[in-house]
């Protein structure tokens, strides 16, 4: 499996476990607001955020307070996850 797919793969359950109620992962709009599309708590951001950078192998520590206030949408967490993932595989 290609690592971009196993990183989207990831943050879809993980977001899909956060979420109250839970939405389905493949349902999951990648370019919708995490805030205003899925209510998506501060709290929960940073337990979404937690898993998936545990289930993908990039430490959070990679990402400054300004990386996280701008992963304003599913596509925009795999993105940056993806670019700490390759960077570590150089």
């Amino acid at each position: 499996m290609h690592p971009d797919t196993i990183i989207e793969n990831a943050a879809r359950e993980a977001l899909s476990a956060v979420l109250d109620p839970e939405v389905p992962p493949q349902e999951l709009d990648l370019d919708a607001d995490l805030v205003g599309s899925y209510s998506l708590t501060s709290l929960n951001k940073v337990l979404f955020l937690t898993e998936v950078c545990e289930a993908t192998d990039v430490g959070l520590a990679n990402f400054t307070e300004h990386d996280l206030a701008d992963m304003l949408t599913l596509r925009s967490v795999i993105e940056s996850l993806t670019r700490h993932s390759d960077a570590k595989a150089v």
